[in-house]
């Protein structure tokens, strides 16, 4: 399972969850930086990536047009990157339930 990280999350997440997400990237290694969230979406589409975020764009959008590619949407306020690694620890069989099962389409962690 590939985690593609957002923007507005650390670029050193897919090393530090390299154990649990091995084919993970950041959106600056895909050379999506600056994109909208359109370009981003469609990578993430035809890539196989489960895009990671901490907007509400991304569950939105996952509403409206449905998987793939599926979101898990951080629902967090200020955080050190070791907090957000515990949460996606914490959870990662609950994100790959998400990917394994086709009726989802987001998983929220808080």
């Amino acid at each position: 399972m590939k985690l593609l990280f957002d923007e507005n999350l650390s670029p050193k997440l897919p090393r530090l969850l390299a154990t649990l997400f091995p084919e993970s990237a950041h959106l600056r290694e895909c050379g999506l930086r600056g994109l909208p969230d359109e370009d981003v979406w469609e990578y993430a589409r035809a890539h196989g990536f489960t895009i990671v975020s901490k907007d509400s764009d991304f569950q939105q959008r996952s509403l409206l047009y449905g998987p793939p590619p599926k979101v898990v949407w951080l629902r967090l306020g200020n955080c050190t990157r070791q907090q957000l690694v515990q949460l996606i620890t914490n959870h990662a069989r609950d994100i790959q339930a998400l990917d394994a099962n086709p009726l989802e389409s987001f998983l929220v962690l808080s």
